[in-house]
């Protein structure tokens, strides 16, 4: 039986999209040095992907990848994540909490670097 899935959510910013590309593409090579379970790809049309290979989240999915597209608008941006997933059973739950906790810190970037 497949338990393939697919979940995504939009997030409106003020940050402009080129900066916030910009910051999540510098960052991945810091964060290869703290998790080196997952797999980073960098597109040119200002999209990231983050495939797990090992850790907590295979403990539960079969296969887990979030994309990350930012998209320009007159006045910052628009940053769609999309998250490919496979549950091990249908007993395990969809990657809420996950693609929440994306949603809290993409959300706290622009608080934070869009002060008034």
């Amino acid at each position: 039986m497949d338990f393939s899935s697919k979940q995504d959510v939009e997030i409106e910013m003020k940050f402009p999209a080129d900066d916030f590309y910009n910051l999540l593409k510098g960052k991945i090579q810091h964060l290869s040095t703290i998790s080196s379970d997952q797999k980073k790809t960098i597109s040119s049309d200002k999209s990231l992907t983050f495939t797990a290979l090992e850790g907590d989240l295979l403990a539960h999915y079969k296969s887990y990848k979030a994309t990350v597209k930012i998209t320009p608008k007159p006045e910052g941006c628009l940053v769609k994540v999309t998250v490919d997933y496979e549950k091990l059973n249908e007993d395990v739950p969809a990657p809420d909490k996950y693609l929440d906790f994306v949603v809290n810190v993409v959300k706290d970037i622009d608080a934070h670097i869009i002060k008034p």
